[in-house]
């Protein structure tokens, strides 16, 4: 069973297409959960036009932290209680506003049967918002690859771009109370549990706007002293999890 997760906020403009692209791939027992944080458009009302069984609309609105230093952490939270509710074996991480390739799930799932991977990490082309292509490879761009201490250093995990394996989660939830990304925080614990797997075919088109949270293949605004804190919070919060936090609970 596959599970597909969505952290959804005011994203009417584009949700529509992405959840096209993604239920056209599902088996009739997979599942998208897509966890609303309280959107003010018609974000809720697109997903509930489909009336198909598979996609589960579910609401993080009341969970919401009312104070975040970073605006990245309302997105980390709402992936936190869309990862609680999913079912499947194999799960995928997915953006409100991309477009996934009609190969995607086939090509990730004979990934994992051919790798034997915990995760998988795969390239994607940038498009702007009326969907022209930016760059055709953000894993050229990035220079992504593996390693812990790179990955710390320069980031190479997208979550629009990983599905994983199941038991990681018994490893990652709860995500840190500390400022890091879900998508920083699932490549890094699985990298240092199993093996990862870079795939580089381009399986989805990436979509950089204005209102996008993550600061990936643009000029990061953060000051050098918000880049060693968020660092620092990085490496603290894994070291945590690793060496000290033998009673975290699974699912």
């Amino acid at each position: 069973m596959i599970s597909v997760c969505i952290a959804s906020y005011n994203g009417e403009k584009y949700i529509g297409k992405q959840i096209e692209s993604i239920v056209e791939q599902l088996g009739g027992d997979d599942e998208l959960i897509v966890s609303d944080d309280g959107s003010t458009d018609a974000t809720r009302e697109v997903v509930a036009s489909f009336a198909d069984s598979r996609i589960r609309l579910i609401d993080h609105s009341s969970h919401r932290p009312k104070r975040v230093k970073y605006a990245f952490e309302y997105v980390t939270h709402n992936f936190d209680y869309a990862l609680r509710h999913t079912r499947g074996d194999l799960i995928f991480l997915a953006d409100q506003d991309d477009v996934w390739h009609s190969d995607k799930i086939h090509d990730t799932i004979d990934a994992f049967r051919r790798e034997g991977c915990l995760l998988m990490l795969h390239d994607c082309r940038l498009i702007d918002n009326v969907g022209e292509v930016i760059n055709d490879s953000y894993f050229r761009t990035n220079k992504s690859a593996r390693g812990i201490v790179r990955n710390i250093i320069k980031c190479s995990y997208l979550g629009c771009c990983m599905a994983f394996d199941r038991r990681l989660l018994g490893k990652a939830l709860p995500m840190p109370d500390a400022p890091v990304p879900h998508d920083i925080w699932l490549g890094l614990l699985a990298e240092y549990y199993g093996k990862v797997y870079f795939h580089h075919d381009t399986l989805i088109d990436y979509r950089r706007h204005d209102t996008n949270t993550s600061s990936a293949a643009n000029i990061s605004q953060f000051s050098l002293v918000d880049k060693v804190a968020y660092r620092a919070a990085i490496v603290s919060s894994l070291l945590k999890r690793v060496f000290f936090d033998k009673n975290k609970p699974t699912v």
